[in-house]
């Protein structure tokens, strides 16, 4: 039932303090009519009372209180769902922004969704293959995870975002222990939200989408820097519900990859300044965490269900701070982290990542016989021992020179520079299977003396192991 007031007392920012209602309830849709007929939605943020405080989407600007017409409509913000979003581009409340038409939804659902009951989770132990090699390879993803990527500004993340997005794909499980499992083509999806970005960003994503034909598999949610902030705070709930009809009405294997939760958590804090609540740490709100958990946890599996959903949040780190509120309280939330590196990245290294202090917590469930291959485990437990020697040993070189190392030293700081030039190097259009990841860390592991090799079992050095000569 929708209910009209004109009773506004106050308008700060973006916020309408609205007096004298009834039957108002938290998150519910409101219709705002500006002097001159010019109209916006808005939610509410809170109600004490018969006090509402309402946040318009798109401003107030020209608007005065005494004039403004506020609507009550009864229901909290929704977006229509259907499969034929599919192939489409959308703003950040999910209206179409690629000229095409409005999708005939089979229903609609509101935004802000339903937590999934903890005893109904199923837990991730499925691969998902990026194409990757530094991720796939020593911190892998798995269906239902929540892995984000910390990065910096200056930093290829937007590029390494839409590899992901492109290339992304879960694996069959596979009956034989040395084999990998194909594709399964027509059951994944991409659902790529993007807050805060600028019209060349938004660009790059467009069209790396539809030249590569991954345009048909994925829904683009799209807000731009010039877009209204409350605007960018609904994008991500935007986007994962989509997400979550595809998952659990349409049974697909969804990824969905937020770009850039800094971004979000600005406008989250702007919207706390105007709301002048009691500021937490570096003036975000001190619901932030909560707030990111509510965003995050909306990943998983379900029991019983065929679909499942994915994410890939990426966040540029404020100064390269690892400890700034927004990738501590990630990192809190999430299972893992993959962080890019300023310094691999000046070496002209792509993609740069850090994969030392880079992590998969769930890394273990989802590699091994039957998901990737039988050595996946152990060769990655080498590659990251031996990568780990060969940095030690390059630093120890700055301090005391290259004398002073070992022939063994020596061996693993060949190895380190050999990783990164062949593992962790490679194209942003070059889509790596397992198989090829597994053969690169194979090679590799030739470089070394094989009485260096401690972290694999004898059986597989023989199986995997290049013999001098092989092609």
């Amino acid at each position: 039932m929708t209910r009209e007031y004109t009773t506004t007392r106050d308008i700060v920012g973006p916020l309408l303090l609205v007096e004298r209602v009834v039957d108002v309830t938290y998150g519910e849709l409101v219709e705002l009519e500006y002097p001159g007929g010019v109209r916006s939605l808005g939610n509410v943020l809170e109600v004490n009372g018969d006090v509402a405080l309402v946040q318009a989407f798109a401003g107030t600007s020209g608007a005065n209180p005494s004039e403004t017409k506020v609507r009550f409509l009864g229901r909290a913000l929704e977006i229509g769902v259907s499969r034929d979003m599919l192939g489409r581009v959308f703003d950040g409340l999910g209206r179409p922004r690629d000229g095409g038409p409005e999708i005939i939804p089979d229903e609609r659902r509101t935004i802000y969704g339903e937590p999934i009951n903890p005893t109904a989770r199923d837990f991730p132990d499925d691969f998902i293959q990026t194409g990757v090699s530094a991720i796939d390879g020593l911190n892998p993803l798995v269906r239902g995870q929540k892995l984000p990527i910390f990065s910096g500004a200056g930093l290829p993340h937007n590029e390494l975002a839409a590899q992901v997005a492109r290339q992304a794909a879960v694996l069959a499980r596979s009956a034989q222990a040395d084999a990998v499992g194909e594709k399964l083509e027509g059951e994944f999806a991409v659902v790529f939200a993007a807050m805060g970005i600028t019209f060349a960003d938004a660009d790059f994503f467009m069209t790396e989408f539809r030249n590569t034909a991954a345009i048909e598999r994925a829904v683009l949610f799209l807000n731009l820097a010039d877009d209204p902030a409350v605007e960018r705070i609904a994008t991500p709930r935007v986007a994962l519900t989509a997400a979550e009809y595809l998952a659990y009405t349409c049974d697909m294997h969804v990824l969905v990859v937020l770009t850039d939760m800094t971004y979000y958590c600005e406008a989250l804090r702007e919207v706390s300044a105007a709301r002048k609540e009691v500021p937490g740490r570096r003036g975000y709100p001190g619901y932030l965490y909560t707030d990111l958990a509510t965003i995050y946890e909306r990943a998983g599996r379900i029991k019983g269900a065929k679909g499942s959903i994915t994410q890939v949040p990426i966040l540029t780190m404020p100064d390269d701070d690892k400890t700034h509120p927004i990738p501590d309280l990630t990192g809190y939330i999430t299972e893992g982290q993959i962080i890019l590196d300023r310094s691999l990245n000046r070496s002209g290294v792509y993609p740069p990542i850090a994969v030392l202090p880079s992590l998969s917590r769930l890394k273990q469930k989802g590699i091994g016989a039957g998901k990737t291959r039988e050595d996946h485990a152990d060769l990655s437990n080498q590659l990251f021992g031996a990568y780990a020697r060969g940095v030690q040993a390059k630093e120890l070189a700055v301090i005391l020179g290259e004398a002073a190392l070992s022939d063994s030293d020596k061996a693993f700081v060949a190895f380190a520079d050999a990783f990164e030039a062949r593992f962790i190097q490679q194209g942003q259009h070059e889509d790596r299977s397992i198989e090829r990841t597994l053969e690169i860390g194979w090679e590799l592991m030739a470089l070394l003396p094989r009485s260096e090799l401690k972290r694999i079992k004898d059986a597989y050095v023989e199986k995997y192991l290049p013999r001098e000569g092989d092609a």
